[in-house]
């Protein structure tokens, strides 16, 4: 009983009843609607015919008289047909006709009967006496009475004929539905409870486990592949919640500890205004690198979740990586670097200006961070192409480079290769990125620049979407 109530629940079930009744209603008016238009042409076919008949039968009175109608109706009565013919007196006995008996009240009143009738012909067999039709009864003055019909029996047989393959077409219906219901709403059941079993299971916080798909492409089956996905998207963002909560304590531990020991330092010893001051700036140097921490944070945060307002305009991407190659020429120097990027065409995009220029800044500040070797000359190259409506923006260094099987790990938040940390640096320049790429429908690839490290910001020209938004590595294909 359970199972049944839990059937009816299911949609289809409930959709397939519904419509098993709108169609037995409609079959049984058009049924009807059928057998009532033919049953009335008949009739009327009948009543046409008994008519004219009626109308001869009159002739044949007003020329020969009771005489000659008497013989009439007793010579078509001998003939084999459906017509019935049948003569009495005032008193009711039978003068001529091929009925012998009729139903009660048939005689009493003149015109067409408004039902049919039964009757009993001569000579029927036993098993078969009982007959309907529909007649005219014609009242003559001297109290006779005349009775010309047509026999109905095979009409009524036609409408019970119908009437039973109605009803045994609605039996088989109903069972072959009920047969069907069974059989697919047992399986759909068995195949909700293996949903609802994975269901307990990933609630239960086992986020590894997947709702089953059985591979026929179904409802179910798209359903799952959905809450598939999420479920993946959501073990991936739990996994990246863990680890950037272990990156920042960690991160951030260092530079609180060393905050500590210097004012520490600062208070326990017996410094002059001097080394106040110096004790000072380091601490502010402190707070100012976990403050463009957190802020670097916050604008992924932003960015990944659409609450950073992204206006894209239509605007010159080369002009953009001249104005932010020229603000970073200077600093390249410092370090003994040469920033090249040769002078582009003009690239027209749909791109938030704000955020390509925070884009290719992030990239060439890990080029002269990473990218540079003490005592070498460095070069930056920085380049810009359009092929096929997606603009390539890159910039390579000739520095160590990234081994090939770290280049996804370094696009995670907080992940640096310098693992003791000696290098200014937060491991988020990638991250905010790989995050402006997914905002403008594009990819971040990281390239070997044989030597050093070339990264690649793919996106489309008209703001429109050419990847899935996920980090590729490798050579472009």
């Amino acid at each position: 009983m359970e199972r049944l109530k839990a059937l009816m629940r299911m949609t289809a079930v409930r959709l397939s009843a519904v419509y098993f009744l709108l169609f037995s209603i409609a079959a049984v008016i058009l049924v009807f609607y059928v057998t009532a238009t033919a049953s009335s042409i008949l009739q009327n076919q009948s009543r046409a015919a008994i008519n004219e008949e009626i109308g001869e039968i009159a002739q044949i009175y007003d020329a020969a008289g009771i005489a000659g109608l008497v013989r009439t109706i007793d010579r078509r009565a001998r003939q084999p047909g459906a017509s019935l013919y049948l003569v009495t007196d005032a008193t009711g006995r039978i003068l001529a006709g091929n009925v012998e008996s009729l139903q009660a009240g048939v005689l009493d009143e003149g015109g067409f009967t408004e039902q049919p009738f039964g009757y009993e012909r001569f000579a029927d067999d036993p098993g078969d006496r009982y007959h309907l039709a529909i007649a005219q009864v014609v009242r003559m003055p001297n109290g006779m009475r005349v009775l010309v019909g047509r026999d109905q029996t095979e009409q009524e047989r036609f409408r019970q004929i119908v009437r039973s393959a109605l009803i045994l077409a609605f039996a088989l219906m109903g069972g072959a539905a009920l047969f069907a219901w069974f059989l697919v709403g047992r399986q759909a059941l068995q195949r909700l409870d293996r949903m609802s079993g994975a269901s307990a299971r990933i609630l239960a916080g086992d986020l590894t486990e997947r709702l089953p798909v059985t591979g026929t492409g179904d409802e179910f089956d798209r359903l799952s592949d959905n809450l598939n996905t999420l479920l993946a998207r959501v073990a991936l963002l739990q996994e990246g919640l863990r680890q950037v909560s272990d990156n920042i304590a960690h991160d951030l531990k260092t530079p609180l500890t060393r905050l500590r020991n210097r004012a520490e330092a600062a208070l326990s010893a017996d410094v002059d205004a001097a080394g106040t001051r110096v004790v000072l700036e380091g601490m502010i140097a402190e707070a100012d690198q976990m403050i463009r921490t957190f802020d670097a944070l916050l604008m992924i945060s932003r960015v990944e979740a659409g609450s950073h307002p992204v206006l894209k305009t239509r605007v010159d991407v080369a002009e953009i990586v001249a104005d932010v190659c020229e603000l970073y020429e200077p600093l390249a120097e410092e370090v003994g670097a040469a920033l090249v990027f040769s002078p582009s065409p003009p690239v027209e995009a749909s791109v938030s200006r704000e955020l390509i220029a925070q884009a290719l800044s992030n990239l060439i500040d890990n080029a002269l961070k990473y990218g540079v070797e003490p005592g070498r000359e460095a070069t930056i190259s920085v380049g810009l192409d359009l092929h096929d409506g997606v603009c390539r923006l890159s910039v390579s260094d000739d520095g160590p480079g990234v081994p090939a099987d770290k280049r996804l790990r370094v696009l995670e938040r907080f992940y640096r290769l310098d693992q003791s940390r000696s290098r200014p640096g937060s491991g988020l320049g990638l991250s905010l990125v790989q995050a402006i790429a997914r905002v403008h429908g594009g990819r971040l690839v990281l390239e070997d620049a044989g030597p050093g490290l070339r990264v690649v910001l793919e996106f489309p020209q008209d703001g429109k979407t050419i990847a899935d938004g996920e980090a590729g590595h490798g050579p472009r294909p």
